[in-house]
């Protein structure tokens, strides 16, 4: 079998159509199950495993058997994933898996749940939104959007909700925000979006990738079925998005909050945000800090209005502007959490790659306690320290990346801003203590992490929770 993405898609496709053969799905996380349910529920074949085996890991189990999947808890029969008609991979199992080794050494192909929902939902029109920082706000702008415009509209894909979910719905949505992430790209090799969208680009995963350059191969991905008609949407701030889209065919629209020469753009004498030749709403009517949120709406409103011609009327691009005036921050994303003592705590858990924390840190205006800490991602944290220099009271290294996050910002923030090493082993409360105990009235302590959670977590979303929950404590 050729392994080229658009034969992998079309080998995958065909096999769907025809029922033929046994499907593998490796992982019975929330898109696992969900891609499994799905299958059964086209007729096909499933045998679906997973090398955990927690009670609710069982339970998901008995209920695919109850469905007439085949299931394995607590490991992988490997001798039949060698046979299957196809593998899918949920987006957590690394590529090094033996399950997966087995699939490639065959010549199984392998797909993401994404895949097989998209070849199984083929009516569904869908935005699809990857980049290092900013897709999981502008995708939850876009289904906001979709739906302001009376559109039958979902949320999906790495956002949280598997696109196998809302596929199994009756009748299926018309339309849906997709949030993409690197991994489920790198074995989605038949997406096609009505259009596609490249946020930003800078270094992350490099626990998982081998290098930068491997990391963004899979972000270019997004492209691998571009054609003339195509619809494409960028940022214009970004060299390396403009290296990576270089020479990829089809109709761009590029957004900027620096340049005006762009289809939307943010004009500061005038304080509007500017689409497709038009002011369309006043930059302070938006409900969200920082530039960075600025460039997520001009994002999310240009590809709307692209999607298709009835989006940018003027009594749709009215309607658009009244709904990203309801939009608030995402649970995670510069949250504010508590505000007592004179002390504002804010939770940034999302940011888990270096540059999503430094545009945190860059919104910043008052003195700030920064937490920086997790498990390591491979990058150096030295970008950091121009931005610290100017609003940081203090920094708190913790957790497994502490030791490095200080080596990295302790030579050169010296004493002006103090970086505070926690012990190894220290529970989240007691680095929270050590926040506070640096943070004067009128400041802002800032969980910003640029680390993943999984030393400490199961994942950011309880990292944020519970930073949340200390924070009204400890305040």
């Amino acid at each position: 079998m050729s392994n080229t993405p658009q034969e992998v898609a079309s080998l995958v496709a065909r096999r769907l159509a025809e029922r033929t053969g046994e499907f593998a799905v490796i992982g019975l996380g929330r898109s696992g199950v969900a891609a499994a349910r799905l299958l059964r529920k086209a007729g096909v074949s499933v045998y679906a495993s997973d090398a955990g085996t927690s009670d609710s890991m069982r339970t998901a189990a008995a209920a695919l058997e109850r469905e007439g999947a085949s299931v394995d808890v607590g490991m992988h029969n490997l001798e039949r994933i060698a046979h299957a008609a196809a593998v899918v991979v949920s987006p957590g199992v690394p590529p090094t898996a033996p399950s997966l080794r087995t699939a490639r050494d065959a010549g199984i192909p392998i797909v993401s749940e994404v895949e097989v929902a998209l070849r199984l939902t083929p009516a569904l029109r869908y935005i699809a939104i990857t980049g290092t920082n900013g897709k999981t706000t502008t995708t939850a702008m876009v289904g906001h959007l979709l739906r302001a415009l009376g559109l039958d509209a979902v949320d999906v894909g790495n956002i949280g909700t598997p696109v196998s979910e809302i596929a199994l719905h009756e009748p299926a949505p018309t339309w849906a925000a997709l949030e993409i992430s690197s991994f489920q790209l790198h074995d989605t090799p038949g997406i096609l979006p009505d259009v596609g969208v490249l946020t930003t680009l800078s270094p992350d995963h490099l626990d998982r990738y081998e290098g930068v350059a491997e990391y963004y191969a899979d972000k270019k991905r997004m492209f691998v079925n571009a054609t003339l008609p195509s619809r494409w949407v960028t940022t214009a701030d970004n060299m390396d998005v403009h290296e990576l889209i270089r020479g990829v065919p089809g109709q761009w629209y590029h957004f900027s909050t620096k340049r005006t020469d762009v289809d939307a753009w943010f004009d500061r004498a005038s304080g509007q945000l500017v689409v497709m030749g038009a002011p369309l709403m006043a930059r302070d009517d938006l409900a969200l800090a920082g530039d960075h949120n600025v460039a997520n709406a001009l994002c999310a409103l240009l590809c709307v209005m692209v999607a298709d011609d009835a989006h940018r009327t003027p009594e749709a691009r009215a309607t658009l502007a009244t709904a990203l005036r309801t939009f608030r921050a995402l649970a995670h994303r510069l949250e504010p959490v508590s505000n007592r003592g004179g002390i504002t705590w804010l939770n940034d858990s999302k940011a888990t790659n270096v540059a999503s924390t430094q545009v945190a840190i860059a919104g910043m205006t008052t003195p700030t306690v920064v937490l920086l800490g997790g498990r390591h991602k491979g990058e150096p944290y030295t970008a950091l320290a121009a931005e610290l220099r100017r609003t940081a009271r203090a920094v708190v290294a913790y957790g497994e990346a502490g030791p490095l996050v200080h080596a990295d910002l302790a030579p050169l923030l010296g004493a002006d801003v103090p970086v505070h090493l926690v012990p190894a082993g220290t529970p989240f409360e007691g680095v929270l203590r050590v926040a506070r105990d640096q943070a004067r009235t009128g400041d802002a302590i800032l969980l910003s992490p640029a680390c993943s959670s999984y030393d400490m977590f199961r994942n950011y979303e309880e990292r944020g929770r519970e930073f949340a929950r200390l924070a009204e404590a400890l305040g």
